[in-house]
């Protein structure tokens, strides 16, 4: 029998994230682990009268490409994968790893060569299709968050089926007091950091494209972050861990950058191209149903209490003009002795806001 959860998850996807309409084409991207969620939103996206097409890969494959591709190979752009974008309305992405760790393998530079490649595809499905993510529960995504799997699948439910169009309403009320200010300021352990977010417009992602979602994020201005910041939580990419990041700004770039565990893969992602040193994103966690970390971006950017910055690319929606071939979030904790300043007036502190 299936799960009803699972059920509820893809008609959330398809009907109130996508808002398929009859005719349109959606394009479904999953591994073979997340089969029952895939046929839910297969059978969902019939139901609402559009056509469904499946994108189904194994991961292995992707890390065998990335280990054993030639230089030529790894430059290779993928015609067909472009077309196929080009030809569909609407986007479900479906994360359901079987192990977390098969990209530690592979060397940083060709990860960092193959997404420059596949760039033009990535910003087409970001930037001209309507799009969202969500995770399926697997024993990986359990094990990694030190869960059962039972138990993470209660968490990850609890995260994602909830009513989306009435948290909106509290969610716009905080995002429109950011866009009044000019300047956020972040304080906290080792912390110290001002944005400038004059004229920048802050979204409020409430379930459209990410599942579970709840943040307001902006782009912040690309010549305006100063002071230093230090992360609690490990910055992940690409399935590496780098511990106890600190990183300094002036006028808007990394100047000083520090690791405690993987500091040479910290190093090589900021070389990646000139944008990799700019912020391309503020965001401001809002779901109080996610309150643990899981090493797993898609829910801890969310974690209520919490504000992520990402390294690289902007979102253009926002006003952000920052251009990369990388975009790497990393999560600061507000929770235990943190402050937010709107403009020099105290808006957030221990994580609660006061507005």
């Amino acid at each position: 029998m299936q799960d009803p959860r699972i059920n509820r998850l893809a008609r959330i996807l398809v009907r109130d994230s996508l808002k398929v309409k009859p005719g349109e084409t959606v394009l479904i991207q999953a591994n073979d682990q997340a089969k029952p969620l895939v046929l839910s939103v297969y059978r969902e996206v019939l139901q609402a009268g559009a056509h469904p097409r499946l994108s189904l890969g194994l991961d292995e494959a992707r890390e065998i490409f990335l280990r054993e591709a030639s230089e030529r190979q790894i430059r290779e752009f993928p015609q067909i994968s472009l077309y196929e974008a080009k030809h569909v309305d609407a986007l479900v992405a479906i994360h359901a790893p079987g192990n977390l760790k098969d990209m530690s393998s592979v060397a940083p530079e060709r990860s960092v060569a193959r997404a420059r490649v596949l760039k033009p595809i990535q910003e087409h499905l970001t930037e001209k299709v309507r799009w969202v993510l969500c995770n399926y529960p697997t024993p990986a995504l359990a094990q990694e968050a030190e869960m059962s799997l039972e138990e993470y699948e209660r968490f990850l439910f609890g995260a994602t089926n909830l009513d989306w169009a009435g948290k909106k309403q509290g969610m716009t009320r905080i995002a429109r007091a950011f866009e009044r200010a000019d300047t956020v300021r972040i304080v906290g352990k080792e912390t110290d950091l001002t944005l400038g977010i004059q004229g920048r417009r802050f979204v409020v992602a409430s379930g459209e494209c990410n599942m579970p979602d709840g943040e307001i994020f902006t782009g912040p201005l690309e010549d305006a972050t100063e002071g230093r910041i230090y992360y609690e939580f490990p910055a992940i990419y690409g399935g590496r861990e780098v511990f106890g990041v600190r990183l300094r700004f002036e006028k808007g770039r990394v100047v000083k950058a520090q690791a405690e565990k993987n500091h040479r893969f910290l190093k090589t992602m900021l070389a990646a191209d000139p944008g990799a040193k700019i912020l391309g994103e503020l965001g401001i966690g809002l779901n109080e149903k996610i309150r643990r970390f899981t090493k797993d971006i898609l829910l801890d950017e969310k974690i209520g209490g919490t504000v992520h910055l990402a390294l690289g690319k902007s979102y253009p929606e926002t006003g952000g003009k920052n251009k990369s071939a990388i975009h790497w979030d990393m999560i600061k904790d507000l929770r235990r002795q943190g402050e937010l300043y709107l403009d020099g007036k105290l808006v957030q502190k221990n994580g609660k806001f006061l507005i």
